[in-house]
This record gives structure tokens, C-alpha cells and sequence, in this order.
């Protein structure tokens, strides 16, 4: 049955199930009540009756009363029925009806009436449905490639790239020059193949690109599609498998069929880890349905068969989940690290984001990439576009810098609560508490600078003090370290020296400082009492996707020593960010109260406050000496920009 036929039918079964429900509807809407044939005559008489109808084989008058008859508001509708035979109908009935002006008749019962009647109707509406929607289902499935399969289960998903579409190319991409130039030379090879094959030369049959979310490397695959003059398949890895056993190895068997029929052209699979991880890692190393559509990958990819003229492209952030055999050379020959883009990389990707977008004269983009570090190409996309929802939301015809500080704020720290409403005596603590991060941040040589400082609640915060590096950092000291954690311990030191007793907005900075100095003792070997060793093994468990176990492979006296070594370490930072901030008492108290007066200070204000300085308006009275403060219900934190770069040791030569 082809195509066209099976919608046919589909449409006439569908008429034919409106057509019953129609029919029953009728039926049950429109009862009839029966009524004795003395009843009749004298309804007849009355002039009640509209219409008569004699059933020869049934003996019976089916009629209709007259609207808003008496006799018809009395029964409650307006047909009945009399049973008769027929020579009382024509001797009796008739005259009547002749004398009252009432229509009658007589006719034959259909023999469709008893099949179709309303019982009937509902068994068949029973039945017919479900057959017609399992036939739908069942049809759904249905090649219409032309083979002899019937259900396309074992078809591939794989779409081709659009030629209509607006193409991205090389030209939409920035920030990863690197990646762009390995991707450069698998165009070029399939554009003009011959140049590479008089050097005997074979192009990678394989190209995984690696790297967080969110830095482009669909994006970039996007780009190579757009560039190529080839068919591109592009595919999901969750599109392989499914719950019926066999699937997805049918499904990568038709896709490379497919592809070898369009050769030369590329195939891009996204979120490879989905389908190409690890084999026997499954609950009791069984094998699985994943495992066999990883097996029948593998053969395709660099099997027995020749498979030339296909290049796989696939993107994965979790390359350490996959299969050996998978990035062995024959198959993934190369592996592209897409990172989060430097200075450079993120100006280039704000001035591809804000092309044909208005810009106010005061926007420099060298600056917002200054204030973004870490930030991925989709959290600067994000930027920009927050940027000008906020300034249509103001109503303004450009979109200016203000618009992309804010939004920047936005994309760090959420946005912000006005609807919240603080008292004063907690707006004075949490005034306090983020200069304290702020002064000690100022002070400290290793700490990074303070770019913003702001008492309004924003997300989960509170307040928060926003720092960026003055450049971007790969690489990070002990002394850096120590200061970031004198930084958080910061606004602690600052609520017990100003009101004498701490409250709850520290919880989230003795988390964060206490986890950094204890990565430093036993991660990064940086404790000159514990020496350069590193403590503690993480297992990755490929089948659970993260890492979940840590073999402690030192002992009880050890693991005392680092406690001890944590909180002498921790206690030192915070001896130190309470020093500072003591000798800088009359400082803070200044600056406190412009602070409290105008909610929120930019780096220019802040330093220029420091050097004792004082801004329009002046700088405000003295604060008064505090009373006993109630702790505040919400913690204050200190948020970093996301992805910020930590500590990443320098990979092996």
C-alpha cells in the first residue's frame, strides 16, 4: 500500500466514525417518548401535532409535535411514537390528520435503521477507533524510500543541511582560530582532494572537537557545513539508540549508507559521549543496546570495508567518558580543544554578536571583554542580547554601555530584587560586609581588582563585590591562592569588628575558602607541613557520567594533619583580612556610608574613595556606633564571573 492509498483510507475511516458519532448524537439527543393511541387522537384534535409518519412492517407512527405545544412542553420533547396497525392508521389517524392540517404519512422502515442503530453505532465506534489509531501509528513508520522494509525503526535520523538556509561560515567565527585552521584544511581536502593525494597523503577520517559548553563547537560545525561545498549530515547521539534492540547499529549502518552514496560530504554527530561511551561499564558489564550501536560505529568508521570520501565531525564535552577504540588514529585521528576564548577572542565575538545592532557612541567592546573573563561565546551572546532587551525595556534607540554593565551584572549575578525590602540596621551589615571583601581585595598584592561593589539583593545575593583579573590567567600561585581566600574571609572579619558577633551572609565564602585551601593541601601540593604530595584519588565512573568515588590512599593520622593544616591556614587569612580592615577601620566607615547612600560603587569611585578622596555630594557623616545586629536570614555572597579560570596545571610535554 503506498502512500497516498493509506491516507485515503485514513481520511474515509475518519468520515465514517464523524458519521457515527453524528448519527448518534441525533438518536440520543432527540428521544422519542411513546404515547397511547387514544393519546394521539387527542393531541390530533387539539392541534398539537405537526407531522405523522406510519412504519408499515413495525406498525408504528413515529410523529413530531408542534413547537412550544403544550403537549410538547409536557413530555419534554418533541417526538413520540404510537404503536398501531395500519388499517386503524388509514380509517381513524388519516381523517383526523386531515381535518387538523397535520402532515402524514407512511413508508417502509430501512433495513440500515436496525444496523445503524445507536447500540450498534457505539460498538462500532469501540472497535473502529483504536484500529484506526494503531494504523495511524503503524503507518507512520512506513518506508517511503522505496525498499521493502515497513517500519523505519532502523532508518537513520540524520537531516542534510539546507542549501536555502542562510550559511555560516569561517567569517561568523571568533575566538578559536585555532580550531578553525585544523578545520580549514578538512574543507580544503574535500573541496580539492587531489592536491593532498599526489603527496600520498590521507585526510583524517575522524575530528572530535572538545571543550566546555557553550564554546561553539556546534557553532563550529555549523561554520564547516556552511564553508564545505559537500552534502552535511548532522545527527544527535541520543537519536541512535532506542528501546528496541538493534536500532541504533540499523540506524548507523543506514546513516553511513547514506553518506556513501553522497561521497565525498561530511557527518556531524553531537553529544557524541551519548552514544560512544565506555563499553562494559553497564550495570553488570552487560552488553546493551548502547554498546552494540557503538560496535557497529566503530566497523563503519575504520572497519573491514573501505570508507573513503566521509568525515566524521563530533562534539562532545566529556571526552573522558569514551571509548578507547573510538579515539584511537583510523577513526577520531584528531582532536580539536575548543576552550573559552581569551581577551581577544571575546572582543572578536561581541563585535560578531552586535553587528546590525545600534550602538551608542560610549560602547567600547574592548572594555566589556575586560569585564567578562571566562565567559563562554554563549555567555556573550547572552550579553549582548540581554543588553538589548534592556534597552528596549527602557526605550531607548541605541543600546549604550550602561545597558552591557548591567547586563553583564545580569549574567553573573542575576537580576536584580527591588521588590525585596531590607531594614536599615541589616543594609548597614550587609554594607559592611562587602567592604570588607572589597578593602581586603584593595589592599592585598596577589588579589584581583575590585570592579563593583552593591548592597542590592540581585539573585540569591544580598550584595555582592564584583573582581576580574587585569588579564587572563591560566595559571595560579599559592600567594594567589591565600589572598582569594583573604578576600572571602573578608566580609566575616569585617561584621565581628564593626558590631562585635557575625552572622549567616559568611556561610557560602567559609565554604568556598575552606574547599580552596584544601584543594591547595591535597590537590595542588602546596603545604610546606604535608609537603608536595597529592592526597586522595578520584575515580571517574564512565556509566554515571561524573566522578563519584575518591579512594582515600592515606591514613587517619594523615587526614588529621590536613584538618589541622586547613584550619591553620584558614585562621592565618583570616587574621590577615581582619588586620587589614583594623587599620582601615575609619576608612571603611566612610565609605560605608556613601556606600549605604548610593547602593552601589564602580571601580572608579571605590579607588578613588581609598585614596581618601570624595565624590559629588560628599562622602556623608561618621557612622554611628552600632548596636547589637540580628543576623541576616539570607546569606550575602561574592559571585564570580562564570567558568572564571582556577588552577590548571600544566599539561605533560
Amino acid at each position: 500500500m503506498n502512500m497516498q492509498a493509506s491516507r485515503t483510507l485514513q481520511f474515509l475511516l475518519l468520515i465514517g466514525i464523524l458519521f457515527a458519532i453524528l448519527l448518534m448524537v441525533q438518536n440520543f439527543t432527540q428521544p422519542r417518548t411513546q404515547i397511547t393511541i387514544s393519546e394521539l387522537e387527542q393531541n390530533i384534535r387539539d392541534g398539537e401535532v405537526e407531522k405523522l409518519t406510519f412504519l408499515k412492517s413495525a406498525n408504528e407512527i413515529q410523529g413530531r409535535y408542534r413547537k412550544d405545544s403544550a403537549a410538547a412542553r409536557a413530555k419534554k420533547t418533541e417526538s413520540f411514537t404510537a404503536i398501531t396497525d395500519q388499517d386503524y392508521y388509514n380509517n381513524v389517524i388519516i381523517p383526523l390528520a386531515r381535518t387538523a392540517d397535520v402532515d402524514f404519512g407512511m413508508q417502509n422502515p430501512s433495513p440500515w435503521a436496525s444496523i445503524f442503530s445507536p447500540t450498534v453505532l457505539l460498538l462500532i465506534l469501540c472497535i473502529a477507533a483504536p484500529v484506526l489509531i494503531l494504523f495511524w501509528m503503524i503507518n507512520r513508520q512506513v518506508q517511503n524510500s522505496g525498499s521493502n522494509q515497513a517500519i523505519n525503526f532502523g532508518k537513520s535520523r540524520a537531516r542534510l543541511a539546507a542549501d536555502g538556509k542562510r550559511r555560516i561560515t569561517f567569517a561568523d567565527v571568533s575566538g578559536v582560530e585555532e580550531a578553525v585552521e585544523e578545520l580549514r584544511e578538512v574543507v580544503d581536502f574535500l573541496r580539492e582532494p587531489r592536491k593532498y593525494e599526489a603527496l600520498g597523503a590521507e585526510i583524517p577520517k575522524g575530528v572530535l572537537l572538545v571543550g566546555p559548553p557553550g564554546c561553539g563547537k556546534t557553532h563550529l560545525a555549523k561554520a564547516v557545513a556552511g564553508e564545505a561545498n559537500v552534502p552535511f549530515f548532522y545527527i544527535s547521539g541520543s537519536d541512535f539508540v532506542e528501546m528496541f534492540v538493534g536500532v541504533g547499529a540499523s540506524r548507523v549502518r543506514d546513516l553511513f549508507d547514506q553518506a556513501k552514496r553522497r561521497a565525498p560530504c561530511l557527518v556531524f554527530i553531537d553529544e557524541l559521549d551519548a552514544v560512544g561511551r565506555h563499553r562494559g561499564t553497564g550495570i553488570g558489564g552487560t552488553h546493551d543496546e548502547r554498546e552494540q550501536t557503538l560496535n557497529q560505529m566503530l566497523v563503519e568508521m575504520d572497519g573491514f570495508e573501505p570508507n573513503s570520501g566521509i568525515i566524521v565531525l563530533a562534539a562532545t564535552n566529556r571526552p573522558d567518558v569514551l571509548d578507547p577504540a573510538l579515539l584511537r588514529p583510523g577513526r577520531f585521528d584528531r582532536r580539536i580543544v575548543v576552550d573559552s576564548p581569551d581577551l581577544n577572542g571575546r572582543k572578536g565575538i561581541l563585535q560578531i554578536y552586535v553587528k546590525n545592532k545600534p550602538l551608542a557612541n560610549d560602547v567600547d567592546l574592548e572594555d566589556i571583554a575586560q569585564r567578562t573573563p571566562g565567559f563562554s561565546g554563549a555567555d556573550l551572546k547572552n550579553v549582548v542580547n540581554e543588553a538589548a532587551l534592556l534597552a528596549a525595556r527602557t526605550g531607548a534607540s541605541k543600546i549604550n554601555g550602561g545597558h552591557f554593565f548591567e547586563a553583564v551584572d545580569r549574567v553573573v549575578a542575576g537580576p536584580e530584587r527591588k521588590s525585596r525590602i531590607i531594614n536599615e540596621k541589616e543594609r548597614l551589615v550587609i554594607a559592611y560586609h562587602e567592604l570588607g571583601h572589597a578593602i581586603v581585595g584593595h589592599q592585598l598584592d596577589h588579589s584581583d581588582p575590585v570592579h563593583k561593589i552593591s548592597i542590592l539583593p540581585r539573585g540569591q545575593a544580598l550584595g555582592y563585590t564584583l573582581q576580574f583579573p587585569a588579564e587572563d590567567r591560566f595559571l595560579v600561585s599559592k600567594n594567589q591562592i591565600l589572598d582569594r581566600v583573604s578576600v572571602l574571609l573578608g566580609g566575616r572579619a569585617a561584621e565581628e569588628l564593626v558590631f562585635g558577633e557575625v552572622t549567616t551572609g559568611a556561610s557560602n565564602d567559609l565554604q568556598r575558602s575552606t574547599q580552596m585551601v584544601r584543594d591547595l593541601i591535597t590537590k595542588y601540593g602546596m603545604s610546606e607541613a604535608l609537603g608536595p604530595i597529592q592526597f586522595g584519588n578520584q575515580h571517574e565512573n564512565p556509566f554515571l557520567g561524573r566522578s563519584v568515588m575518591e579512594d582515600r590512599n592515606y591514613s587517619d593520622e594523615i587526614a588529621y594533619k590536613i584538618d589541622e593544616e586547613v584550619k591553620k591556614i584558614v585562621t592565618e587569612c583570616y587574621q590577615r583580612a581582619k588586620e587589614v580592615l583594623t587599620r582601615l577601620r575609619g576608612r571603611m566607615d566612610e565609605i560605608a556610608q556613601v556606600l549605604i547612600k548610593k547602593e552601589h560603587l564602580n571601580k572608579d569611585e571605590f579607588d578613588a574613595l581609598m585614596r581618601g578622596e570624595s565624590l559629588d555630594g560628599g562622602a556623608g557623616p561618621e557612622p554611628s556606633e552600632p548596636g547589637s545586629m540580628a543576623p541576616a536570614t539570607t546569606g550575602t555572597v561574592t559571585p564570580q564571573p562564570p567558568a572564571k579560570p582556577t588552577i590548571s596545571p600544566a599539561p605533560a610535554g
